[in-house]
């Protein structure tokens, strides 16, 4: 027993193994991020508010950083956002009315962490996320959906960002 848990501890640490937070390419003397409000070449409204706060709150709720909502020379990190694209695609139609019953929103974005010395730290170019919503077709009731689909892709955006930035190795 005592020759098996050398070895299986040498297996463990030969294929990867790590404990949850250990791979992070984030150095440890970094304890403040900069998260400014993200920049967007997409027409579209709020989305890049959408983004930065959920990407803040998810920092906030799953690490240990002290997280500034602005661009400040006192951090140690900042992140940068970018949503390079949206679009809202017709998916479905009523057969009945001949108008669009559903929509396909696809928000594409990218995110840099970059040390105050100007090392990147962090970077990913293609997250691409895709989201449908149902429009109403009853005007008394109307809810508009695509703010509720866009508050939808921003938090798994946000909970990929960290789980990437944290764990990946």
């Amino acid at each position: 027993m005592r020759l098996l848990t050398p070895i299986l501890l040498l297996a463990l640490t030969g294929c990867g193994y790590h404990q949850a937070g250990s791979a992070s390419h984030i150095p440890a003397d970094v304890r403040t991020l900069s998260v400014p409000i993200f920049t967007t070449n997409a027409q579209a409204f709020h989305t890049e508010m959408a983004f930065t706060e959920a990407t803040i709150k998810e920092l906030n709720t799953r690490t240990k950083y002290h997280v500034l909502n602005a661009d400040s020379d006192s951090a140690d990190a900042t992140l940068h956002g970018i949503i390079l694209s949206q679009t809202v695609a017709p998916l479905t139609y009523d057969a009945n009315t001949g108008q669009s019953s559903s929509y396909l929103i696809t928000i594409t974005a990218k995110a840099v962490l970059t040390a105050h010395d100007g090392q990147v730290l962090y970077r990913n170019d293609s997250f691409v996320y895709h989201e449908q919503y149902q429009s109403t077709q009853d005007l008394s009731g109307f809810i508009q959906e695509d703010n509720h689909a866009v508050n939808r892709v921003a938090k798994e955006f946000a909970q990929a960002l960290v789980s990437d930035m944290l764990e990946s190795f």
